[in-house]
């Protein structure tokens, strides 16, 4: 097949209009056309950029790419006409950030940018703003990101026919909206770009949206409806390319998720005692706490097996923050289940994939991921006073570089995970430094959405009641009637007071958040809502 004007013209409609197994099947015919295209061709470097907007859409040839751009060397790129240079910078760009060489793709957009007036065609302008926000996003720059995806979208919306691109961007608008908390209107701008994509075969867009849709009410609690999101998000992906790194990740959101249902399901395991009436014959509570074990082990067995997958899937296309992702998620289930060991090897292993690409937010994260495993080792005295002393002084130097790292992003949520785990390293057994742990509580509790009741949100309820445990109530409760309220607003001491007072009433009225709403004359929302906080009760 000719690399013709008319087979150019093809492929850009059928990208402008998502038809996706029309535009591969044109890319699948004229791939040895392609693979002997000449730099000097008419439209070569369109070819290039388009080629790169193909494999952004799902077209699986990124070597071919590769290839193509290595047909334009520094020394023959500067006999290009000026338009003809910068659409092959865009596609330089896009390389990069596929090979999540992020800095390199931001720099080179950069540049193209700043040759704006020069940019022969609107949409080409749409392209950057969308591929750099999207690099600013990975960075966790979210207020560069969404700056620039509402420029994108903005320009999209002037220009006739770009409906579906306009539908494109405003899934990435509605990340970063939720990230800002502003979930309903997230919500909103998922519902609409639906509408217009469905009539599409674009199954990587349809896919982000129902693995958003997960994310966010994930992020309410959720965790059911959330899974189902992530399964549909899975099946949509599956049947375009079971190869796609967007499948690896909407893998590791679902095994995240499970994760979260089995240490729901433990914590029914351990705590909850069988009733006198209910379990008369011993060996029926024994079966009962038999099966929920069962159940338990069954989850995390089916959350290691959706990790195993992604992991081969980043392997396969070289995603190396994937992988990293998989590994931390992987280490958690290992500390979950007390095999520390295994778990430490998982952090070390995150850190240093971190490390390679220079990723902050991978980086923090398995630093939190270590802290929490040398807090294990502090709790459970494991080795001789020295050691211990070390587990804890470490455990204290990897919260400090997780607090150091989640700073340089914009990720609220990674900074309060950070400061949550500071906190639990200052109340451990070692230091039981309980002022500088309050502090981070409420460091913390400032950087939630009042709408959170995730895992988070758990991970500081018990940082609160470890703090409570070990200040007592009345020594709190003595302090503010003395007026020593620290640094604490009188909206953060209502909310404190409200937590101490209603989960006391939610068991002296016998666990009936009716009957606690009714004697307190508040809504059973608002007792849900602080009985969540305090981690009373469970996310439905």
């Amino acid at each position: 097949m000719t690399l013709s004007q008319d087979f150019l013209e093809a492929l850009n409609r059928a990208h402008t209009h998502r038809r996706v197994a029309e535009g591969m099947a044109l890319l699948d015919k004229a791939r040895r056309s392609l693979e002997r295209l000449s730099p000097t061709q008419p439209h070569a470097a369109e070819l290039v950029l388009l080629l790169a907007q193909w494999v952004d859409a799902g077209y699986n040839d990124r070597s071919l790419l590769e290839r193509l751009l290595a047909k334009f060397p520094p020394e023959l790129r500067r006999t290009l006409p000026l338009e003809d240079y910068l659409r092959i910078r865009m596609a330089e760009a896009f390389h990069a950030f596929s090979l999540e060489n992020i800095d390199a793709a931001i720099n080179a957009l950069n540049f193209v940018l700043q040759a704006e007036q020069e940019v022969p065609d609107p949409t080409l302008l749409v392209l950057i703003h969308f591929w750099k926000g999207r690099a600013h996003r990975k960075q966790g720059e979210y207020d560069l990101a969404l700056e620039h995806i509402v420029a994108a979208r903005t320009l999209a919306a002037q220009s006739p026919g770009s409906r579906v691109f306009t539908a494109v961007i405003q899934i990435q608008e509605s990340w970063l909206l939720f990230q800002n908390g502003k979930r309903k209107e997230a919500l909103r701008l998922l519902d609409e770009a639906e509408a217009v994509l469905k009539s599409t075969d674009y199954y990587v867009a349809l896919g982000n949206i129902e693995s958003a849709r997960g994310r966010i009410v994930r992020r309410s609690g959720q965790y059911a409806q959330a899974l189902e999101h992530f399964d549909r998000a899975i099946a949509i992906y599956t049947s375009g390319d079971p190869t796609h790194p967007n499948l690896a990740r909407a893998l590791v959101n679902a095994a995240y998720v499970k994760r979260l249902l089995a240490l729901e399901l433990r914590k029914r395991i351990d705590t909850r005692k069988p009733r006198p009436k209910q379990w008369a014959d011993p060996s029926a509570a024994k079966e009962h706490r038999g099966s929920l074990r069962g159940r338990y082990l069954q989850i995390c067995h089916q959350a290691i097996l959706q990790l195993e997958q992604a992991k081969q899937i980043y392997t396969l296309r070289s995603q190396s923050r994937g992988i990293g992702a998989v590994i931390l998620n992987v280490g958690y289930l290992h500390l979950d289940k007390g095999d520390i060991d295994r778990a430490a090897h998982e952090g070390e292993q995150a850190y240093r994939l971190g490390q390679d690409k220079n990723d902050h937010i991978l980086m923090a994260r398995a630093r939190i991921l270590e802290a929490s495993i040398e807090n294990a080792r502090v709790e459970e005295q494991m080795g001789e006073e020295e050691d211990v002393a070390i587990h804890a002084e470490t455990a204290r130097k990897h919260c400090d570089e997780a607090l150091a790292l989640a700073q340089l992003t914009q990720n609220h949520r990674l900074l309060a995970s950070a400061t949550i785990a500071s906190g639990m390293t200052a109340a451990n057994d070692f230091f039981q430094e309980w002022e500088l742990a309050k502090q981070r509580a409420t460091q913390a509790a400032s950087l939630l959405e009042p709408g959170d009741v995730d895992s988070l949100v758990h991970d500081l309820a018990t940082l609160k009641t470890r703090i409570m445990q070990a200040s007592g109530i009345s020594d709190v409760l003595r302090s503010w009637s003395d007026g020593m309220i620290g640094d604490k607003t009188f909206q953060q001491i209502s909310e404190e007071f409200a937590e101490i007072v209603i989960s006391k009433v939610w068991l002296r009225e016998g666990k009936a958040v009716s009957r606690v709403a009714k004697r307190l004359s508040i809504s059973p929302k608002k007792v849900r809502r602080i009985l969540r906080n305090t981690g009373y009760l469970q996310s439905s």
